[in-house]
């Protein structure tokens, strides 16, 4: 019997409600909404939630638990990745989170959210295993090998693409020296997975990949070639961030995960020797619908 369910990400650049109808086989969205706050790239610079950003978190929080009873939803589960998990206020943040909205925001391990985006992306994409799943968010990138549903290794490098962006100091044109600063970056944290085994395909998830094949895409074509991100760079190095937008077809805030976004994906490709990338249009978040429909989230 199929059933409604909500799940609410505090990514590091959206936060993102999602609500389902799913009998544990599929998802039907019922309610996708998100919003842009940027929190690993504010928090790369800060250290901290600032409280400007937190009072938009809790409202937005509120929204999206409104929202979910609206629609009768009979769960709302809340998770938060890396910019809540190295937020120094992360705590403080939380507590007012329960306090204000009744929400309990439960942050989540790197091997748990590489899980949730397994099971997510099994709704769409090929299933050659082994296979490599990398979702590369805000605030890191997440690699896993894979059988089925089952992870055999596991690694979380610090490469989001807002972080990235406060490291370098990256803004558009992207300049010979921020593109150095920034490969510079990648490459010293691609070095740490030099022992994972190579897999049969590549899948991505989360929403640079699916920017950036919605961006270079519009027929919806799901798969991602080495070239493209080829292209995209060089884009980078020659348009503004509002020029990017309009070449890409995005909105502006996406646009300027394009540079380090592109090259954390190429980078990754060549260190597995892949050629292309299978994108999927789920992730995280429909990972983790599925996991309450299967019991194995419990309150």
């Amino acid at each position: 019997m199929a059933r409604i369910l909500g799940t609410a990400d505090i990514g590091s650049n959206t936060v993102h409600l999602l609500v389902g109808e799913t009998d544990g086989r599929s998802v039907r969205r019922i309610l996708n909404e998100s919003e842009w706050l940027s929190l690993g790239e504010v928090v790369s610079r800060c250290g901290a939630i600032p409280g400007d950003l937190e009072q938009k978190l809790v409202a937005t929080l509120g929204h999206f638990a409104e929202q979910s009873r609206r629609v009768r939803a009979e769960r709302l589960y809340v998770f938060a990745t890396e910019a809540m998990r190295v937020a120094q206020n992360h705590a403080e943040v939380i507590a007012r989170i329960r306090r204000e909205t009744q929400i309990d925001v439960r942050i989540i391990s790197p091997v748990q959210e590489a899980r949730f985006s397994l099971i997510g992306t099994s709704l769409d994409t090929p299933r050659e295993f082994p296979l490599l799943m990398v979702e590369v968010g805000g605030g890191s990138a997440q690699i896993a090998r894979a059988s089925d549903l089952e992870i055999h290794e596991e690694i979380s490098l610090p490469l989001g693409t807002g972080r990235l962006t406060a490291q370098a100091e990256i803004s558009y044109p992207m300049t010979g020296e921020m593109v150095a600063r920034l490969s510079e970056l990648v490459e010293t944290e691609l070095d740490r997975c030099w022992e994972m085994q190579q897999g049969k395909c590549i899948v991505g998830s989360g929403g640079i990949a699916r920017g950036l094949i919605r961006g270079l895409h519009p027929d919806g074509d799901p798969v991602l070639f080495a070239d493209e991100l080829d292209y995209v760079l060089a884009t980078c190095r020659r348009l503004t961030h509002q020029e990017l937008a309009a070449r890409f077809r995005v909105k502006h805030r996406r646009a300027g995960t394009f540079g380090p976004g592109a090259l954390v994906y190429r980078r990754i490709m060549d260190r597995f020797q892949m050629d292309r990338i299978h994108v999927s249009e789920f992730g995280v978040r429909e990972g983790a619908l599925l996991s309450m429909a299967w019991g194995i989230l419990k309150e």
